[in-house]
């Protein structure tokens, strides 16, 4: 395999030599876009100068790299504006990642510190980098390392609140779309929809449990199985609120009205929910990117918060529910 070298990636970039120079070299007198688009082109073609890790011992770099693996859920938008306004107000840089290579900018010292939303990283690998010099911030898992803060959602107390206020407006026949079955979000929003029915004296069938991965298709497909089973709940809950609006296309296509005949409910308040007037759970998006940014900065400064931070929702009530 043929090594790429900075002529290669000055080429490429269609910038001079100099430029990636002083970009690889941590120096600031190049533009952002220039900066990210240089440093993009690095990953793609692997690669990783040494001087980068130099920069970083010296002092001078103030990189954060921001880690995500999903572009459909929009609200990735609002929490990178939170980190991002975060950042900036304090002098730090940031890069954002979406791919498996994205590991190369934690491994090899790039980054003074990592902002974690990617189920695909693996809680050894984040363990086996963090350390005082790197430390980092998850916004969907508990890892339990000196040098790794968590601040989530508070899924237990709004979904406990949601299903509970459904109980009391008469419900007792629940269906409910999961996500993924190994995320925090799903485990603790499905945990509170079980307790809350148990704590009622009403019984949930697995029968009534249908599995998701929190995209609008694994919504719709699920919905379909409901309909040709014939049996159909009063109000199914979703994990999120991809799923929840797949579910109602798929109830639309088989002429089921929404909440005539069943009621929804979807989690995130995305975008889209306002536009199918969906009942849904509010996250701070914007607010929880911004202080994910405030703790990693914190422990970067040598503050070390051991309380997992976790952010309160809101339920929003819409026209999906009767």
């Amino acid at each position: 395999m043929e090594l790429v070298g900075i002529k290669d990636i000055a080429k490429m970039a269609g910038v001079s030599v100099s430029t990636v120079s002083n970009v690889i070299n941590g120096r600031k007198n190049v533009g952002k876009e220039t900066r990210e688009r240089i440093l993009q082109i690095c990953e793609e073609v692997g690669y990783q100068p040494n001087l980068i890790g130099k920069s970083l011992k010296s002092g001078k770099t103030n990189t954060i790299v921001f880690n995500f693996s999903d572009f459909e859920r929009n609200f990735y938008l609002k929490i990178i504006k939170g980190i991002n306004d975060y950042l900036s107000e304090n002098g730090f840089d940031l890069i954002v990642c979406t791919t498996s290579s994205s590991k190369n900018f934690m491994r090899n010292n790039f980054a003074r510190g990592a902002i974690v939303l990617d189920k695909k990283m693996d809680n050894e690998f984040l363990v086996s980098v963090a350390d005082e010099q790197f430390p980092i911030v998850v916004m969907d898992r508990i890892v339990n390392n000196d040098y790794i803060q968590s601040v989530i959602v508070e899924n237990y107390t709004v979904m406990s609140e949601l299903v509970q206020t459904l109980i009391n407006k008469g419900f007792r026949n629940f269906g409910y779309i999961g996500g993924i079955e190994s995320s925090l979000d799903h485990q603790e929003r499905f945990q509170a929809f079980t307790d809350t029915l148990k704590n009622n004296n009403i019984p949930f069938q697995r029968t009534h449990y249908y599995f998701g991965d929190f995209t609008e298709e694994s919504g719709y497909r699920a919905a379909n199985i409901i309909t040709l089973s014939n049996n159909l709940p009063e109000i199914l809950v979703c994990s999120n609120d991809n799923m929840a609006i797949g579910a109602m296309k798929a109830l639309k296509e088989s002429n089921y009205s929404v909440p005539g005949d069943i009621s929804v409910t979807g989690f995130d308040d995305a975008t889209a929910a306002e536009t199918y007037e969906l009942t849904t759970v509010a996250i701070p998006r914007y607010e929880s990117g911004y202080l994910a940014a405030k703790e990693l900065v914190e422990m970067i400064q040598g503050t070390r918060n051991k309380d997992i931070f976790k952010i309160s929702a809101k339920i929003k009530w819409r026209n999906t529910v009767k």
